[in-house]
């Protein structure tokens, strides 16, 4: 099952199951950019729209893109607001999406799912307004070490589990650096606060320089 298939089939159920990761992670990108000001964003990888309902309260215009129709259908019942607009978008090819430069470009549970980082960040970066923001919030690394991944289960199929790749906090700072994105903050967030545990959420801004 493609990355697509598979979360256009998890869709439906996205919002309601439980799902640490999914929570943790819409925490993390508000605590993240509760002081970061934006008027344009271009987010990446909406889904149904979990974090998109609190960046149109910040932004004056938001880009909201996302492999699935599905999840996009989702968000457009979700979200009603005149400031964004949804596009469904392969973001591993050019981003011909981009009609504009923008302020921030956020990327919430998608990079896991992506090969090639240094395509996107060369993609984002070009997006950027100059000192621009760049959020970046995923499954914490070590949580992959463990075995742990994207996964839902189906009453037809059984358990899915979705296509991911292993980044290590290392390669995001390197190749960000590479292609002029500066390291302003990098955070970890754990089940119940408990700092004794495994992080489950890595998050890093970046700015462009």
């Amino acid at each position: 099952m493609s990355i697509k298939q598979a979360y256009n089939s998890w869709a439906s159920q996205y919002d309601t199951n439980k799902n640490r990761t999914r929570d943790l992670e819409a925490v993390a990108l508000r605590n993240t950019l509760a002081s970061i000001p934006f008027e344009t964003c271009l987010e990446i990888g909406c889904g149904t729209g979990k974090n998109t309902e609190w960046l149109v309260r910040k932004a004056m215009h938001v880009t909201a893109v996302d492999l699935s129709e599905k999840m996009l259908e989702w968000a457009r019942k979700k979200v009603h607001s005149n400031k964004v607009e949804f596009v469904q978008a392969d973001i591993t090819k050019e981003w011909g999406f981009t009609q504009q430069q923008y302020d921030l470009v956020s990327f919430s549970l998608v990079l896991e799912h992506i090969e090639n980082l240094h395509h996107i960040f060369k993609e984002a970066a070009s997006a950027l307004n100059p000192d621009g923001h760049i959020y970046i919030g995923e499954l914490h690394p070590f949580k992959q070490y463990n075995g742990t991944k994207a996964r839902f289960d189906t009453e037809e199929e059984g358990r899915q589990e979705v296509e991911c790749y292993t980044h290590n906090i290392s390669d995001f700072v390197q190749i960000a650096k590479h292609h002029r994105l500066k390291l302003l903050d990098l955070n970890e967030y754990f089940d119940n606060h408990d700092r004794t545990s495994i992080p489950r959420i890595l998050t890093l801004l970046l700015q462009k320089v």
